[in-house]
């Protein structure tokens, strides 16, 4: 069975790479931007549409707003890139925010960091792959037909890339996505040519409609709440920012400074996008509405439900390049792909941060744990059931989505920068260096404005998106918060009972007798090997002990033992509810009650199968009465296995395995003279 399953892991993850390559899985930074930065390269997809369904309620008239919320954006994105490099260069051990967070400012803040971006990675995949089935949505009609199940089966596959290990998933992700920033370079560039230099008239496909306002005339506070709403959608542009700074210890030598570059490299590619497409959005009279089917008219006359708003960055391709063309087919595909990659911003910060968390015990270890290809596997499965879950219950529907999103990531920007300030005036207090100071006075003023921006950002969004569904991410928070505060507190206390005294204790003194007690069922091989094992032990008494649940069987087996011969007394316990488990745990705590420093040590006869399916052929007594004597203080339960025919098959079965190489397994020579890996050993 163990090599039926191998052999499809193998083909779909890969051959298990040793420990000691983990260095060859560290990324450059050609690799390390589409790795970190596709989620903030791709949410200029979405992002600028974002802002003008918002303005629609207002009306046409409010579109021309939307150059100063660009403007506004592009300030945050340079405050916040600018004060991660600072991040990057301080911490360079992969804690990021978390570890800025604990370290300057405490466990709690650490935790409330914690909590809101594990939140966050679960969104971004379930944001980006839902916007993602959308724009894929308006070329092929199935995938709007099925969002759910085509989300999820992305999921899946996402999920299998990254199963595979960051190098190789970083790989396949770096054409597209190099593919989707030329593509809207040249979408931007061409557009500018056609409009500054040739003065051709581009439309969008929506230019002709007009937006029938929910709120028209709007001013004062009310058109002041709009405007902060539509900016605080549009900073959906900087989610993924923080992913580079928890991933540093995945970059090359000198890692702060690749990681650094790549934040730069970042930050100047998103917002260059995003401003374009803003930009020509404006000149093509893009048109959008955040409910398309009755607040879009044509003629006077609401579109109704068959219309599909196909999104901004697909209207004004075709209004650049023109439908069908070669690029804006490239486009469109380029960016419906990048959107699902952009998940593997969360697929490698999530697991990475899971990891972290699980060494400082609030979450379990197992996350702590690299898998074949020496990837978080715990993690990465974990993120895509989350992911799945969210998917299915908000119907992979993007526009519901993105309401829960960026909450937590300005959570996380806020307390981050926050203990950077706290970080720079720690070692401010202690250095004499005038140059290190006066850079460490430079990092400071740009941790402090991060800050400032980012509070005051983190504030516009939650009272612009609380009752829009940011509540829902607030609880996600409190909820992660809540779990890993209890699995904290369940390894503390573990740790506290199991520590090891210095003062001699009882678990230390010797027990003043032993009491052996081995099960009987019928007299077999696996019973007298049970015996002899126990006799071995000299223990100072020894009994056998069966449960009399059918008579004549109980009969059989005195009958038996007298003719065997058998030295052991055997004791017979009466059942009249043919129960076998409770007898027996009533009798070995009555041992326990007469004598309690004595120990008592129950030996059980157990016979070994090789096929799981014959396991279902048995009652698995054995199996129950260990569990149930696990809980009996005093008590030690050993098992004497007898191996059956088919599991010495098993046996070879396995052996087999440990020289079978899967495909791809051996690149040169044979199996053979491969030299082999040595054996794992136990400390």
């Amino acid at each position: 069975m163990s090599k039926l399953t191998d052999v499809p892991k193998r083909i779909l993850i890969g051959r298990a790479l040793r420990s000691d390559r983990l260095g060859e899985t560290l990324l450059p930074k050609r690799i390390a931007l589409p790795v970190f930065a596709s989620d903030p390269l791709s949410s200029v997809a979405y992002a600028p549409g974002e802002v003008l369904l918002v303005l629609s309620i207002a009306g046409v008239s409010a579109y021309h707003f939307s150059p100063w919320i660009a403007v506004a954006v592009v300030v945050l994105m340079f405050t916040v890139v600018a004060s991660y490099r600072q991040n990057v260069h301080a911490y360079p051990s992969g804690g990021g925010d978390y570890e800025v967070a604990t370290t300057n400012l405490g466990s709690r803040a650490g935790l409330t960091v914690a909590s809101a971006l594990l939140v966050d990675y679960v969104l971004t995949v379930a944001v980006s792959i839902a916007s993602g089935i959308e724009n894929l949505g308006s070329a092929v009609p199935f995938v709007v037909q099925h969002k759910v199940l085509c989300a999820v089966a992305v999921i899946v596959l996402l999920t299998l890339m990254n199963l595979r290990g960051v190098k190789e998933s970083g790989k396949l992700f770096a054409i597209p996505t190099y593919v989707f920033v030329g593509g809207v370079f040249i979408m931007i560039v061409w557009g500018a040519v056609r409009g500054l230099v040739l003065g051709d008239t581009m439309r969008a496909p929506t230019a002709d409609f007009h937006i029938k306002a929910e709120h028209q005339g709007l001013a004062g506070f009310a058109l002041v709440f709009l405007l902060l709403r539509a900016f605080s959608s549009g900073c959906a542009a900087l989610t993924g920012v923080e992913a580079i700074s928890n991933g540093v210890p995945a970059f090359r030598k000198p890692k702060s400074k690749n990681a650094a570059t790549t934040l730069a490299m970042m930050g100047l590619l998103a917002v260059t996008m995003f401003c374009g497409i803003i930009a020509l959005a404006m000149s093509t009279n893009v048109r959008m509405a955040e409910n398309p089917a009755t607040d879009l008219l044509r003629g006077g006359r609401p579109l109704g439900s068959g219309y599909v708003q196909n999104p901004v960055i697909s209207q004004v391709a075709e209004a650049v390049f023109g439908k069908g063309s070669f690029l804006f087919v490239l486009l469109a595909a380029a960016t419906a792909l990048v959107l699902f990659l952009a998940a593997n911003t969360a697929y490698n910060g999530f697991p990475l941060l899971g990891s972290i968390l699980a060494q400082d015990r609030y979450l379990p270890r197992q996350l702590h744990t690299r898998g074949d290809r020496l990837a978080f596997s715990n993690g990465i499965v974990l993120l895509a059931g989350a992911a799945t879950l969210l998917t299915f219950i908000y119907g992979a529907d993007s526009t519901r989505l993105i309401q829960l999103y960026i909450v937590g990531v300005f959570v996380s920007f806020t307390l981050s920068q926050t203990g950077m300030v706290r970080h720079w005036n720690r070692h401010l207090a202690v250095e004499q260096d005038p140059a290190v100071r006066r850079r460490m006075v430079r990092s400071r003023a740009i941790n402090a404005f991060g800050a400032f921006f980012t509070g005051l950002v983190l504030v516009v969004v939650l009272v612009t998106k609380f009752t829009h569904g940011a509540w829902v991410a607030l609880l996600g928070m409190c909820l992660f918060y809540a779990t890993m505060t209890a699995i904290r507190k369940h390894y503390d206390g573990v740790a506290e009972e199991l520590s090891a005294p210095e003062e001699p204790d009882d678990d230390m003194v010797r027990p003043s007798r032993v009491h052996s007690v081995v099960l009987i069922s019928k007299i077999h091989r696996p019973t007298l090997r049970a015996l002899a094992y126990a006799r071995l032990m000299r223990s100072d008494t020894l009994e056998a002990l069966t449960v009399n649940v059918d008579p004549a069987e109980t009969k059989a087996l005195r009958e038996e033992w007298e003719r065997r011969g058998i030295d052991v007394p055997l004791k017979v316990l009466d059942s009249p509810y043919r129960e076998i488990t409770r007898p027996v745990i009533e009798y070995v705590k009555g041992l326990r009650k007469e004598s309690p420093r004595d120990a008592v040590s129950v030996i059980i006869p157990e016979y070994v199968v090789g096929h799981w399916y014959e396991h279902l052929l048995h009652n698995q007594s054995a199996l129950r009465l260990k569990g149930r004597l696990l809980f009996t203080p005093g008590v030690m339960v050993t098992s004497v296995p007898y191996q059956l025919a088919s599991s010495e098959v098993a046996k070879q079965r396995a052996r087999k395995r440990q020289e079978w190489s899967a495909p791809g397994a051996v690149r040169r020579g044979p199996a053979a003279v491969r030299p082999k890996e040595p054996s794992a050993t136990k400390d």
